[in-house]
């Protein structure tokens, strides 16, 4: 399956706290979109693993993406070595995206920047033919693929964005998605310990930070991203 878009997250649930409305966007468009979360979230405070893969096969289905795979780093713990790049070269070889969506470049938990390193030089290296990598499923030996672009979403820190996504009408979706992880938001009845995302003021702070950016470009709600070179358009009215 070739995919237009791949989002990859550190944890399951970073690609809804960061790009959901704009993946529920694209897939509304007819987009083929896929998240790979390379580790299952086992050190998280609240909840299990077990108990975070059945959220994001459920937040999977409310924004309607084509696939969502697991690639089981060592949450905390992955580095971006050989290995680490070589499992998402295969990922990214195997699926074809034209864009990939990941961590934000910089942020308070660690593995987000750590991860955000990993997808982007595994981008890089995907694009070299020597680097060899086999199918999984086959054993046949994969072609080389890099994707057109890479961009970053935004986090725990208010990072400036370069630019941003009109994604007014689908705040809700993404909400949604978000509270599919019921283990890790706020909810008054839970007797897990808080965290600092389990308060109802950082769900509140998901919605106005998107109401703020659209603000910002005269919509309702947008999402904000960060490049890592220049944006190029055809002509200046495609700014518009």
């Amino acid at each position: 399956m070739k995919l237009d878009i791949l989002v990859f997250g550190a944890h399951p649930d970073d690609a809804e706290l960061g790009a959901g409305a704009t993946i529920a966007k694209e897939v509304a468009k007819g987009k083929k979109v896929g998240i790979i979360d390379l580790t299952r979230g086992e050190l998280g405070t609240r909840g299990t693993a077990e108990i975070r893969d059945s959220e994001a096969s459920a937040a999977a289905k409310v924004l309607g993406i084509s696939v969502r795979e697991n690639l089981g780093f060592a949450d905390g713990f992955f580095v971006n070595d050989r290995t680490h790049q070589l499992e998402i070269i295969k990922i990214l070889r195997k699926y074809r995206p034209e864009i990939v969506l990941c961590n934000a470049i910089d942020d308070r938990h660690i593995d987000h920047g750590k991860g955000s390193k990993l997808v982007s030089d595994a981008c890089f290296l995907s694009g070299l033919k020597k680097i060899s990598t086999e199918q999984d499923d086959n054993g046949g030996l994969q072609e080389q693929w890099r994707p057109n672009v890479v961009y970053h979403y935004i986090q725990w820190k208010d990072l400036v964005p370069d630019f941003v996504v009109d994604v007014t009408g689908f705040i809700d979706k993404k909400t949604k998605a978000i509270l599919a992880y019921s283990s890790q938001f706020f909810d008054p009845n839970s007797n897990e310990p808080e965290t600092p995302i389990s308060s109802k003021n950082f769900i509140d702070s998901v919605n106005y930070r998107a109401r703020d950016l659209g603000r910002l470009i005269g919509v309702e709600y947008a999402e904000g991203f960060t490049v890592e070179r220049y944006l190029a358009v055809d002509s200046i009215s495609d700014l518009i």
